[in-house]
């Protein structure tokens, strides 16, 4: 941790443009599911999630997450992107710029990540596997599903636009959609779309064109890219860094916001620290309770937690590209925020932090506050199936949606 930085480095708490946007400040409130949409539309306690953070003094805020599609959903709550969501998406971004924030629509399809049981459709993967997340063998997508899927991404953002959106963040991250294909442990596929990287990459950089095509200039458009999946024989460094290149020459995205894990495979190797076990356990009826208390500890591998944890790993990208960079993962202190600008990124991405304490930003600019009270117990996790908060803070939620576990 550094203590000082140079004159000339962008202040974390100034105004900066992030393509045609301008943002009051480079603190970015990062895109956590919030489980509040049990009707698959916004509700008044997703509104507040996003004012919350807003009124605490952040540049941009990122709700997630928007699916291009209905099968595209993690589970069948979530919001998807349709006319009929268009006047409560108004309603939140209208409630967000009232608070002088900007806000973000995170956009894309889960792919294997999708809950089959739960959306009552088949998840769509490169290539057919068994999926634990809703006990289904996935279903290999075929490039009618690829086209379909790819113009949906243009269409969501289209979408985005009029509910007034500032940005999108296009999902490229978490072996989601886009980032299974480029996975060669998850794309076995020997067509178009598999083998070398860049048939690997034709989807991500499919969506992203689109979602360029459909909204201009007019929004700032960012990618969530996976730096490392995390996973052994997943998407390494020296791909993930060529498909940054790629991005830039095509000119589709504005800034990437770099990340790493697979929420299929490994989902602690993004959030790092404690798993909470007990408390996931406690959201499954019995005897399923059972078995993620005895074998869950095989999925959820606990990581030990630093400040900046992804910062070796961005180094890299910031050396390889010209692009804006976000710097996501373990920031928490106002140091580590000024430390990312030293080192060239052009903002920094907050998740947990701002569960615990929601105008932390203004903290930081008062001079009340130089560190988040957040201590990284990682039981906020657990609490998406019932409308997603920090349980020191918040034990009890404010609007219970129950857990999905349709069979």
């Amino acid at each position: 941790m550094v203590t000082s930085v140079p004159d000339d480095v962008p202040d974390v708490l100034a105004p900066a443009r992030l393509g045609p946007l301008t943002l009051r400040n480079r603190i970015v409130k990062a895109a956590t599911f919030e489980g509040a949409t049990p009707d698959a539309l916004v509700t008044d306690q997703l509104i507040e999630y996003h004012r919350r953070p807003a009124a605490g003094g952040v540049g941009l805020t990122t709700v997630a997450y928007l699916a291009v599609a209905p099968e595209g959903r993690t589970e069948r709550r979530q919001i998807w992107m349709r006319p009929e969501a268009v006047p409560g998406l108004r309603r939140l971004t209208d409630a967000v710029h009232a608070e002088g924030a900007a806000v973000s629509a995170q956009v894309g399809h889960a792919g294997p990540v999708a809950n089959a049981a739960s959306n009552r459709r088949p998840a769509l993967a490169p290539s057919r596997r068994f999926s634990p997340l809703g006990m289904r063998t996935t279903k290999a997508a075929t490039e009618a599903d690829i086209a379909r899927i790819t113009e949906a991404h243009g269409e969501a953002a289209k979408l985005a636009v009029e509910s007034g959106f500032d940005a999108v963040e296009i999902h490229l991250g978490h072996n989601y959609f886009a980032s299974a294909f480029l996975s060669p442990k998850l794309n076995r596929r020997r067509d178009r779309y598999g083998g070398s990287l860049a048939n690997r990459a034709a989807i991500a950089r499919a969506a992203a064109r689109a979602v360029r095509d459909a909204v201009g200039d007019r929004i700032a458009v960012t990618a969530k890219l996976n730096m490392d999946d995390g996973v052994p024989g997943g998407i390494w460094l020296d791909e993930s860094l060529q498909l940054a290149r790629w991005l830039q020459e095509d000119g589709t995205v504005d800034a990437l916001e770099l990340t790493a894990g697979s929420s299929l495979l490994n989902p602690m190797y993004l959030f790092r620290g404690k798993a909470p076990l007990r408390q996931f356990a406690a959201t499954f009826p019995q005897p399923q309770r059972l078995g993620v208390r005895a074998f869950g500890g095989r999925f959820l591998i606990e990581y030990p937690y630093q400040e900046a944890y992804l910062l070796e790993s961005a180094r890299q990208f910031r050396a390889a590209v010209d692009l804006q960079l976000i710097l996501l993962g373990g920031i928490a202190d106002l140091a580590t925020a000024r430390r990312a600008m030293a080192e060239g990124f052009d903002f920094v991405a907050m998740g947990r932090a701002l569960l615990r304490e929601p105008d932390l930003v203004n903290r930081y600019a008062a001079g009340t506050s130089s560190t988040s009270l957040c201590i990284h117990c990682n039981r906020c996790m657990p609490t998406i199936y019932s409308g997603t908060r920090c349980v020191l803070v918040d034990p009890a939620p404010l609007r219970v949606a129950p857990p999905d576990r349709d069979a």
